[in-house]
């Protein structure tokens, strides 16, 4: 392959000017090529332009007086002299050789067999190199931009799944540091423990795993929804490995169900109106007819179940009250409200039943005081509800206990009311804030509903955990004043 007209740029490291001066002619007398030949007897000025990349190739002579050609090699090397170099030795030496090549040398050659046809074939191989290897770490740099730079998590495992690199994206959302990253896999964050097998068996039979919709847990307790994709691929050994996405879907699952919840209790609002309208024409006149009966007819009996009749029209009336005040926007009243000092309220007014269940109550607040616009009243309420519930859950637990914890970000604050009770089933929980479901023998089901509505009405929302027989955690989200 011919020389370009291209000029190319020398530079001989060699404390002899007469060997500089041979192996100068020797590449001279290339044909069709041009060269630029600069001599360099002094270690330090090498090395300086060695780093600033100032020529095309350097050829560089074992001997330069007190340091070694490798020691100028290992120091061009270590700042990062990107140009080949060419290690020339007055006698072979194996050794030496073998030094060179390791620290990054693309050839070495000696001096007694040089000739214009073995430097021609040396240039132009190094040159040719150098220029695959510069490709290669741009592709390199530029594929490693895209890794670390994705928004979505991107990882690499081996075959058993064990984290060999992570980019930044992953890192944040598995909530680990990268010093223990490489102690780690993929299994030790799935929620579900059936899942490591089943991937490994996938992926070491040869098939792909196609957005998988997966859960994880973080170190810290967090959970997040995830779509995972991941395949097995070959490095230049012969050695496979598995590379893989996970794309967070934590807010979208979020915002799915806040929807599906704001639907249901719209659609159960819509009902309960139409039903309430119906109902309550009828209801006024049995009301009506049985005031009027209740001032006609004196006989004792009649009045016993006149009475009957109107008391349980009242309860009647009383609980499509509270269907339409638990269906319809709650029409609050904002002011500023210290948040600590409203559960301070709820506590108080929860201690007795406390106090007579053995609930042991773990109070994390901080120092700060966090305001929210709120309707006082009504975010009491739903507070209240909160608090009953886990009360209520752990009825017949030993040792229980209520943890009520408050912390922010920027925008919001973060209400936590966990308790260690009998939880609830997964696939109640999606019904969980339905209007009228209830797993109590005499509720209405309406608490949750109400309070769902209530604070989504302070423009905020909840998220529930729940382990059947471990607990409950409810965790509520305001807007910061």
């Amino acid at each position: 392959m011919p020389f370009t007209n291209k000029l190319t740029r020398i530079l001989i490291v060699d404390d002899d000017e007469d060997d500089f001066f041979i192996t100068s002619d020797y590449i001279r007398e290339i044909e069709n090529a041009q060269f630029e030949i600069v001599w360099a007897n002094q270690f330090n000025k090498a090395l300086e332009w060695m780093c600033s990349g100032a020529f095309d190739i350097y050829f560089v002579d074992y001997r330069l007086g007190a340091k070694t050609g490798v020691d100028l090699l290992r120091e061009a090397v270590e700042t990062k002299c990107e140009q080949p170099i060419i290690l020339l030795t007055g006698k072979g030496n194996r050794e030496i050789d073998r030094e060179a090549m390791r620290l990054g040398a693309f050839d070495y050659l000696v001096k007694a067999e040089l000739n214009t046809e073995k430097l021609e074939r040396t240039i132009r191989y190094a040159l040719e190199r150098s220029s695959y290897i510069n490709a290669i770490k741009k592709n390199e740099q530029k594929f490693r931009n895209i890794f670390e730079q994705s928004l979505d998590a991107v990882f690499v495992t081996d075959m058993e799944l064990k984290f060999l690199d992570l980019n930044p994206a992953a890192i944040n959302m598995l909530g680990i540091s990268r010093a223990t990253a490489n102690q780690l896999a993929l299994s030790d964050f799935l929620v579900n423990d059936a899942l490591p097998m089943h991937f490994k068996i996938m992926l070491q039979s040869g098939n792909d795993i196609q957005d998988k919709e997966i859960e994880i847990k973080t170190p810290a307790g967090e959970h997040r929804f995830c779509i995972l994709s991941a395949s097995v691929e070959t490095d230049l050994e012969g050695s496979n490995y598995v590379q893989g996405i996970l794309h967070d879907i934590s807010n979208l699952k979020k915002a799915e169900w806040l929807t599906l919840q704001t639907e249901k209790l719209a659609a159960a609002g819509r009902l309960v109106r139409t039903l309430a309208h119906e109902v309550r024409n009828p209801l006024n006149n049995i009301s009506l007819s049985a005031d009027q009966l209740i001032q006609e007819i004196k006989d004792e009996e009649s009045q016993l179940y006149l009475d009957v009749i109107r008391r349980n029209s009242a309860r009647i009336s009383t609980i499509i009250t509270e269907l339409l005040n638990s269906s319809r926007p709650s029409e609050i009243e904002l002011s500023s409200t210290s948040i600590q000092e409203l559960l301070q309220e709820v506590i108080d007014q929860a201690a007795d039943s406390m106090q007579l269940k053995n609930v042991e109550l773990i109070v994390n607040f901080p120092q700060h005081p966090f305001h929210v616009l709120a309707d006082r009243s009504k975010l009491k309420i739903a507070f209240m509800n909160l608090v009953v519930n886990a009360i209520e859950a752990m009825e017949n637990v030993e040792n229980a206990s209520l943890l009520l914890s408050l912390s922010s970000d920027e925008n919001q604050v973060l209400c936590e009311v966990t308790d260690n009770g009998c939880g609830i089933p997964a696939e109640n929980l999606g019904r969980l804030f339905e209007p009228y479901y209830t797993s109590k023998r005499n509720g209405m089901g309406l608490g949750l509903a109400s309070t769902m509505n209530i604070i989504q009405s302070h423009k905020g929302y909840i998220e529930v955990h729940s382990k059947p027989g471990k607990g409950t955690t409810f965790l509520v989200h305001l807007p910061l004043e």
